[in-house]
């Protein structure tokens, strides 16, 4: 479809791609509406086009002119978020698929979280991220209160930069949580990550991630959740490379290997739906 501009002549719109991230299935993993732009767009215009997507993030990317470099900007429904993996993901496969960027070729992104780049490697894209462990420093937290809270009994609970995370009791309390999101939305963090050591064969620790703070009652795979996940588990069953599942009703797979202070996110993904926006 095209729209006239003021001139009255024929211009087109402004391309949308929808990439199911962390999954090799369509109608998997976690869906995150990417556009490429051509130029800067103001802040208000790409909220209001993240409220009318309607997901959990919609990415916004341009090139900055290097060759794989790109600024890339992510949004909720309701606001700005400081890192997503699921979203930088979806935003190397739009880059590849649609021809903006060779598969050979590093996706280097300039982000509110620092540089974080995207390789594709025999079908699976690896992002470099920064790793946010749990703080030392964190005050001390009421279990009793954090499983009132989960609606589950509590092992352990913690901050990082930006979640809650509690651990659980076993990979079927992960499984089976309906925690009040309400009572979830008050806390004032990011979101709230449960886990626990897998039982399921293949996997080292299963997750879910709640954040209604910012508009996400549930993502159905949250990437930059893994950059505290990551270390959590490593440090816990002395491994640097894990497999990780996601436990929400769409699931997903996630390599999760820590190197240092960042954390390799190993996923894959599908293309759904290519579209325009006409405003």
């Amino acid at each position: 479809m095209t729209t006239r501009d003021q001139s009255g002549d024929m211009a087109m719109g402004q391309s949308v791609v929808v990439v199911d991230a962390f999954t090799e299935h369509a109608f998997a993993g976690n869906p995150a509406a990417v556009c490429v732009l051509k130029c800067p767009r103001d802040d208000r215009w790409m909220q209001r086009v993240a409220r009318e997507m309607n997901l959990s993030e919609t990415a916004f990317v341009y090139s900055e002119g290097e060759q794989g470099g790109y600024r890339l900007r992510w949004f909720t429904p309701n606001v700005e978020v400081d890192l997503c993996g699921h979203a930088t993901l979806a935003t190397a496969h739009a880059l590849w698929t649609e021809g903006h960027l060779p598969h050979d070729t590093t996706a280097r992104f300039a982000t509110a979280s620092g540089l974080l780049t995207a390789d594709y490697r025999q079908g699976w894209i690896e992002l470099d991220f920064p790793a946010t462990p749990l703080k030392e420093s964190a005050p001390l937290l009421d279990l009793g209160a954090m499983a009132r809270l989960i609606g589950a009994p509590v092992v352990s609970a913690g901050y990082s930069r930006f979640d809650l995370l509690i651990e659980l009791e076993s990979e079927e309390a992960v499984r089976s949580l309906s925690p009040d999101i309400g009572a979830l939305k008050s806390l004032p963090v990011r979101g709230i990550i449960a886990t626990a050591r897998a039982t399921t064969r293949g996997f080292d620790f299963v997750s879910r991630f709640f954040a209604p703070a910012v508009g996400v009652d549930e993502d159905p795979v949250c990437g930059s959740a893994h950059c505290c996940l990551g270390p959590f588990w490593s440090e816990r069953l002395g491994k640097t490379d894990l497999i990780a599942y996601q436990a929400s009703p769409r699931g997903g797979v996630l390599r999760v290997g820590i190197r240092g202070d960042r954390v390799r996110l190993g996923g894959q993904a599908v293309t759904v739906m290519r579209g325009e926006l006409v405003h």
